[in-house]
């Protein structure tokens, strides 16, 4: 190998190999350092001007524009213990003593600006109290908690009767608090499966162990580096954190798998004659390119998110290309320092007592790939059909935003919430028109404003308690107000969808609309939801655009082939687009609530078709690389395209397919997170990945190539053959025992 120029990479591993102790070190103290640098700034969140899209983000301006900013508000219900009859002659008694304790309570807090009259339901089922924090939502979701208390305080003074809290603050805190429980039983269900999986491919306990350590500490590393791209890139909380660790234990599991089972491989061909250091170099010569390259196509993929111009997206593909590469780094630096150090005891049983030669084929593999290349043309309509017959049901995918209606009702404050509005309709969901005018024109704009009002009364898609007509707040100058039109419905509804169409379609136009000088926005939960999804449609197509010229472009770079470079996009969108498909046949329906565990809204959510394509390419890239590597190295050794296609698959198909297994076990444990978005996501990734490791790695890729032969290459005739390969090309090297491990 004298004289030869071999990869970066291969010069990094072999100095890990043989100063292992400096590499492991080197990488607890990188480690350390990013965990502190992102403890010691913190985590900027995102404020909710970060979140403000379309015509419902115009509507919220900053608070010195906005006519008498209006406080956070949470309200606590009461309500008789069982059921949600009317409240009995002693339990109306009782409620009203329980709701004068509630005020009393709290208006001794500091955080409380007031406390309103108790009101009763329009149907005497309920009483409720509204307490008026400080600040905004910011501050609130900050003092919530010491209302909390008081609330769990009367509850407990009042054992007969149901006292409960609810509002934005309350709610948010709910679902993230129980977001975190959730994450932490998904850590405590996938960490020991996989690493059972694991100890079933490879025989044994460190070898088993090693892929979950630097997939743990991938995920340690990024969550550190994640705190400080947060004040680049906001972080907008939810599902950011779940997302890091669901890919940082699919990629740093599936690299380490992939680098250990080809150091295996490079022992298996001499029967074990070359030391473990010496095996790690010879396998960096063939792992190090196809781990770059995938962590590349994954970091890529995810680099797609941005062009959505979305804090939710910018800050989840923050976290996620961090863990990608930092999983990079760990296969390239500490995982061939541990192979080296921890040498025969990463050994599975037997491995020392094969017998030189080629690795081990899959015979189940082989047998399945047999009808598949001799009739590759009736497989490859087979497989195209069942593409075709999964993706067929994305042409009806409907998409919503969550929300209080959609989040679940294990958490408190959103079953509190579910009460509330089935009580007082009026005190659910709004919209909020906003108008700015002209000095010259304040008063006509307030007056049409007023008429809009009128014209909601008597209409079924509008909420008024009490004949009470809608709020109406303007500034101290006069020059804007806003008005509040509460609707009855959930969010996602299709009256509420109807209202609002009503609102920006007609009712405004037909009112504030005509006068002069003024300016109008209608914002509130209903027309942000609307907005978002909008807002997503029109960036998706540049989103697949950029992701599939990226993929394009790296596919290129590592096989130098147009064919193959095409084939790897074409091959994602299908996985991507199975995906999609099956996402609508569960969650638009109500087949499988029982089975999943959640309570179907109509609707797929806005965010979870675009997370699952960037995941999903990225993961299918990953598929692509390792499997093509392979198939590319026997065509360099002079086996003819065809013959390489089943050599390529069958000698990767153990890592290919434990690879799936593990990402799989991974994606299913996220169906314990009780939150639809994280359901939709587990359930699209978990089907992709058996999609393409089935049907598209199976009998698309081996059937399209078959038909291809030669072409799979093009521009290139061919690749060289192993004697015309200079020696620092990746493949297996002339001598077997070269490497560092000849010093011992």
């Amino acid at each position: 190998m004298a004289g030869s120029r071999q990869p970066i990479t291969v010069g990094i591993a072999r100095w890990c190999a043989t100063h292992p102790w400096r590499a492991i070190a080197g990488w607890l103290v990188f480690l350390v350092v990013c965990v502190g640098a992102g403890s010691a700034v913190g985590t900027n969140k995102g404020q909710f001007s970060d979140f403000w899209i379309g015509e419902a983000g115009r509507a919220s301006p900053s608070p010195p524009r906005r006519p008498h900013p209006p406080r956070p508000v949470e309200r606590v219900l009461i309500t008789a213990e069982r059921g949600t009859g009317k409240l009995g002659a002693e339990e109306a008694t009782a409620a009203e003593d329980a709701a004068r304790d509630v005020q009393r309570r709290m208006k001794a807090l500091p955080a409380v600006v007031s406390v309103a009259a108790p009101k009763a339901a329009a149907d005497g089922s309920a009483l409720m109290v509204a307490v008026t924090l400080r600040g905004d939502k910011e501050t609130a979701k900050e003092d919530v908690d010491a209302l909390l208390e008081q609330t769990g305080a009367v509850q407990r003074d009042h054992r007969d009767l149901r006292i409960e809290q609810t509002g934005s603050a309350s709610v948010s805190n709910g679902v993230n608090d129980q977001q975190g429980k959730d994450l932490q039983r998904t850590e405590a269900i996938s960490l020991p499966v996989t690493f059972l999986i694991l100890l079933a491919v490879f025989g044994s306990v460190l070898a088993a162990g090693i892929p979950v350590l630097l997939a743990l500490f991938a995920f340690a590393g990024a969550v550190g580096l994640y705190g400080l791209a947060s004040w680049i890139t906001p972080d907008a909380g939810g599902a950011a954190l779940s997302v890091i660790f669901m890919l940082g234990m699919a990629v740093g599991v599936d690299y380490s798998l992939f680098y250990l089972k080809r150091a295996r491989e490079e022992r298996e061909r001499t029967g074990g004659a070359i030391s473990h250091a010496a095996a790690v170099e010879l396998a960096a010569a063939t792992s190090d390119r196809a781990v770059v390259d995938s962590g590349l196509a994954v970091a890529v993929a995810l680099g797609g998110l941005y062009v959505m111009d979305d804090v939710v997206f910018s800050s989840i593909a923050s976290g996620a290309i961090l863990v990608t590469l930092v999983a990079v780094a760990g296969s390239l630096t500490v995982l061939p320092a541990l192979l080296a150090k921890l040498g025969h005891r990463t050994d599975g049983r037997g491995d020392e007592r094969r017998a030189a030669g080629a690795p081990r084929q899959s015979r189940m593999w082989s047998a399945l790939l047999r009808p598949v290349m001799r009739r590759p043309l009736v497989t490859l309509r087979a497989g195209l059909a069942a593409t075709a017959a999964l993706s067929l049901p994305t042409l009806t995918m409907k998409l919503g935003t969550e929300g209080k209606d959609t989040f679940p009702d294990s958490v408190p404050a959103v079953a509190a919430y579910d009460r509330l509005t089935a009580a007082y309709p009026a005190d659910g969901t709004a919209h909020l028109v906003l108008v700015r005018s002209d000095a010259a024109h304040a008063d006509e704009a307030e007056a049409a404003l007023r008429r809009l009002a009128d014209r909601t009364a008597g209409n079924e898609l509008f909420a008024r308690d009490d004949g009470a007509a809608p709020q109406l707040r303007t500034s101290q100058d006069g020059r804007t107000a806003m008005l509040t039109l509460p609707v009855p419905y959930a969010e996602n509804s299709a009256e509420a969808d109807r209202s609002l169409a009503l609102v920006r379609g007609e009712l405004v136009p037909a009112t504030v609309g005509k006068v002069p000088g003024t300016e109008t926005a209608v914002s509130g939960e209903i027309a942000y939801g609307a907005d978002y999804a909008a807002h997503q449609e029109k960036r998706l197509p540049w989103v697949i655009l950029f992701v599939s010229l990226a993929t394009l472009a790296i596919m290129y770079v590592a096989f130098r082939s147009v064919v193959m470079a095409v084939l790897s996009v074409l091959l994602n969108l299908a996985a991507v687009t199975v995906s999609w498909g099956v996402l609508t046949l569960v969650f638009q329906g109500t087949w499988a609530e029982g089975l999943l565990g959640f309570e179907s809204t109509g609707f797929v959510g806005s965010r979870t078709p675009l997370l699952v394509f960037a995941i999903l390419v990225g993961l299918s890239t990953d598929y692509q690389i390792f499997v093509v590597s392979r198939i590319k190295e026997a065509v360099r050794r002079g086996t003819p395209t065809r013959e390489a296609v089943v050599d390529g698959i069958t000698g990767s198909a153990s890592v290919v397919t434990s690879a799936a297994v593990i990402m799989v076990s991974v994606f299913v444990s996220f169906l314990f997170i009780d939150r639809i978005e994280m359901k939709q996501i587990a359930v699209g990734l978990t089907v992709a990945v058996l999609f393409d490791a089935i049907v598209l790695r199976a009998l698309i890729l081996p059937s399209a190539m078959a038909l291809l032969g030669d072409r799979c290459w093009w521009p290139l005739r061919n690749s060289a053959p192993a004697s015309a390969r200079p020696s620092g090309e990746p493949g297996r090297p002339a001598t077997a025992g070269a490497g560092p491990g000849r010093r011992g």
